[in-house]
């Protein structure tokens, strides 16, 4: 059948608050035009995000009560343990309570300043715990990766050319490690094909670098390989899944993606040293190394999560739930990163508010009139998420694409929501020249997009 329904049944619900455009008009106000400041109860469709914000499954909510609260050497975590390294044959396992938890403490440990850290495309908290640390964060997309309405399986794939002159050019002792983050999020949720880990892989091996995975959504991009890359539909996903870690020397993980849970993250490591540095730090900041700040019920969820996320009926719906969402708009006439990701749709805020200059924040006022219009909330990935003023000129540098992206959270809503979406992204792209620009009025120096507040133009 072509149909592909949810592969679960709701068992309980959570209403939903209406409310009339002059509401809306008024909070956003009150937000100052930031959609972070929203209260969620004010929220109708939240695509924020979809970090945290999974509906967890029966047994996950039973595990949580099994939950072993001991200090040290808990039940809970020996399982959590086991079921992390049958899935990455990574032997040193470091629980964190999310994945920026785990950025800070590898960082920490291996940046500094003169460091240069090459990515795909760094996350917003990846890129500013590299900063903070005193290194530079670069990112080497391939060139395919920048052009939203070009059809690549895999655009999200690191250009191992641009790595290998970037290593000559800064020369391999200033670079602790590589990294790479599947899918990669900030170029449009694009997955990363197992050749381009390998041949970033041979880069690394050739120069003697680590090389680490961003690995959030790990499970989708396993998935995308089997559907995208040659070679891969008959393989499981699960062991394309350990292929892609098998490469690599570490990872860090939020939990709150592919973990299918609402807190939890995991940093990963070969490297006998470095993971005892690491454990020494997690102690120091987080906790014991057997609850890293969590407590067991969470240590329960994300064992059984991330046994979950690995089935392929699951993956289907997840994958195919997001593609309907990118048809349905460009069915619109919307432009957005196209083939659509895993797990979430990109419009491409500057096609879309054409009549708005970068230095208006295209992004920022899609986002404003998304929730005007219909109640719905996403989230800005362009100038106010990775512009960067100029040292020497003081000119702002705007990222190289404006978008807004609609992140679908994880078994929370059905087609119907999803239909309301469509539409009400296609009646604001109809009246889209009414749609006024934004400029900051108080922003902090990191991460602006959290808590900036915007007047408008």
């Amino acid at each position: 059948m072509k149909t592909i329904i949810e592969p679960f049944r709701i068992k309980m619900v959570e209403p939903l608050k209406m409310t009339s455009p002059a509401e809306r008009e008024a909070v956003l106000q009150r937000a100052h035009f930031n959609p972070f400041l929203i209260p969620a109860d004010d929220v109708l469709i939240d695509l924020l995000t979809d970090s945290g914000t999974s509906a967890m499954s029966a047994e996950q909510w039973a595990g949580m009560l099994r939950g072993d609260e001991s200090y040290a050497g808990a039940r809970s975590w020996f399982r959590f343990e086991k079921v992390i390294r049958e899935i990455t044959g990574m032997p040193h396992v470091l629980p964190t309570h999310q994945g920026r938890a785990s950025e800070r403490i590898l960082f920490e440990l291996v940046g500094g300043p003169g460091k240069v850290v090459p990515n795909n495309n760094h996350f917003d908290t990846t890129r500013a715990n590299v900063e903070h640390s005193g290194a530079e964060a670069v990112d080497l997309v391939i060139d395919e990766g920048k052009q939203p309405r070009l059809r690549h399986p895999f655009k999200g794939n690191l250009d191992p050319n641009k790595l290998d002159a970037l290593i000559r050019e800064v020369g391999p002792e200033r670079i602790p490690l590589v990294m790479v983050t599947v899918t990669n999020n900030s170029g449009g949720g694009q997955p990363v094909s197992l050749a381009n880990i390998r041949a970033v892989r041979a880069v690394c091996d050739h120069y003697r670098l680590p090389l680490f995975l961003d690995a959030c959504r790990f499970a989708e991009n396993a998935y995308l390989i089997k559907l995208r890359e040659p070679g891969q539909a008959d393989r499981p996903v699960r062991e394309i899944v350990r292929e892609m870690f098998d490469l690599a020397d570490g990872a860090t993980i939020s939990a709150k993606k592919d973990g299918l849970v609402n807190i939890g993250g995991v940093l990963l490591f070969r490297d006998d040293a470095l993971a005892q540095r690491a454990n020494n730090l997690l102690i120091l900041t987080e906790g014991f190394v057997t609850y890293g700040g969590l407590a067991g019920r969470d240590l329960e969820a994300m064992a059984q999560g991330f046994e979950e996320v690995l089935d392929e009926g699951y993956l289907q719906y997840r994958v195919r739930s997001v593609e309907y969402l990118g048809e349905g708009l460009l069915r619109a006439g919307v432009q957005i990163v196209e083939p659509p990701g895993g797990h979430a749709i990109y419009i491409n805020a500057a096609h879309f508010c054409e009549h708005l200059p970068p230095d208006q924040f295209p992004g920022q006022a899609l986002l404003c009139a998304l929730y005007r219009h219909a109640g719905i909330r996403a989230v800005e990935i362009g100038s106010v998420m990775f512009g960067k003023t100029d040292l020497v000129t003081g000119q702002t540098i705007h990222p190289p694409m404006q978008l807004v992206r609609l992140a679908v959270p994880r078994r929370v809503y059905t087609q119907s929501h999803i239909d309301y979406v469509i539409e009400a992204v296609g009646e604001v792209f109809a009246n889209r020249r009414a749609i006024r620009g934004l400029r900051i009025v108080e922003a902090p120096a990191v991460l602006r997009h959290f808590s900036a507040t915007f007047a408008e133009v």
